[in-house]
């Protein structure tokens, strides 16, 4: 089992039962998957880059990711419709669980000039996401073997009513938020 879901099962759900008086252990909030989104606007010039991307996410994620086509046409993005532009994959069990514990505990503490990530990026139902401006700070991408430094967007889904209890349910699961 992922060190982070013990984590969760021994101290967090006990933590959030005293904290928001709940009266059953089905009603403290977990996490239900993460998503993970890789935007290569250069697929349009040159598919190579976007098996790159591709390649980078399968290394980060540990499971191949799905590519994304555009929903419609754009002319001033010289986008058409059904062309490639990212690519995505969403983590759930075991997987979310060893993914979460990477990027709080090895990736995150990497970037440079680190003071955590935003307590704000919530959306109103209890999921978070971030942005990260390179693939860098994972430990498994060699720099030698990247072509280009892309971002990506994480969204943590969650099963919190309110954002107060999703940013608890995370602040226990270690996500180190600013001050």
């Amino acid at each position: 089992m992922a060190r982070l879901k013990t984590t969760y099962n021994e101290q967090v759900v006990p933590a959030l039962m005293e904290k928001f008086q709940y009266k059953s252990i089905m009603q403290a909030p977990k996490i239900e998957k993460i998503i993970i989104n890789m935007g290569v606007g250069e697929a349009k010039e040159n598919q190579k880059f976007l098996e790159n991307a591709v390649e980078e996410m399968t290394i980060i994620a540990g499971q191949k990711p799905v590519v994304t086509k555009a929903r419609k046409s754009i002319s001033n993005f010289k986008v058409r419709e059904g062309m490639a532009v990212g690519c995505k994959v969403t983590l759930r069990g075991n997987h979310m669980y060893e993914f979460l514990d990477k990027l709080v505990n090895v990736a995150l503490p990497r970037v440079r000039d680190f003071r955590g990530v935003s307590k704000t990026a919530f959306d109103g139902r209890g999921n978070y996401a971030l942005g990260i401006k390179e693939q860098l700070i994972f430990p498994e991408i060699n720099y030698d073997k990247i072509d280009k430094i892309r971002g990506m967007d994480i969204i943590i889904t969650t099963t919190a009513n309110t954002d107060e209890e999703a940013r608890e349910l995370l602040k226990l699961m270690g996500m180190p938020f600013s001050k």
